[in-house]
């Protein structure tokens, strides 16, 4: 079975399609930025990646949310249910965790279907 790589840096790809999986890297919006921006451009950049392996957000599987704080849950989830197919919600945790660096408050991970 193949595997094609999207975005391949030297430390990591973006994306990873094996079979009809695609794995993406865990993604992050601009350092700073309120959790609503970040999220709105983290959802952005999952839908690029989607696009360019073939899938698109209706055949997510699973996500994985980490927030620097719990605190920013609901307003993550504001912009999280408003992008989300409703018809074809994915699996998902959401957890608090320290992130590469203060200035980002969310990191999204999704596995999704070709």
């Amino acid at each position: 079975m193949s595997i094609e790589r999207i975005g391949v840096g030297t430390r990591m790809s973006q994306a990873v399609i094996h079979g009809n999986t695609v794995y993406l890297a865990g993604q992050v919006g601009v350092a700073g930025e309120s959790v609503t921006a970040q999220t709105e451009v983290i959802l952005g950049k999952i839908e690029t990646l989607l696009a360019k392996a073939g899938s698109d957000k209706s055949k997510l599987l699973q996500a994985t949310i980490w927030l620097k704080d719990m605190k920013d849950f609901a307003e993550m989830n504001a912009v999280w249910d408003a992008w989300i197919d409703p018809d074809n919600p994915p699996t998902r945790a959401c957890g608090e965790s320290a992130l590469a660096t203060p200035d980002y408050t969310v990191e999204i991970i999704v596995v999704a279907a070709k």
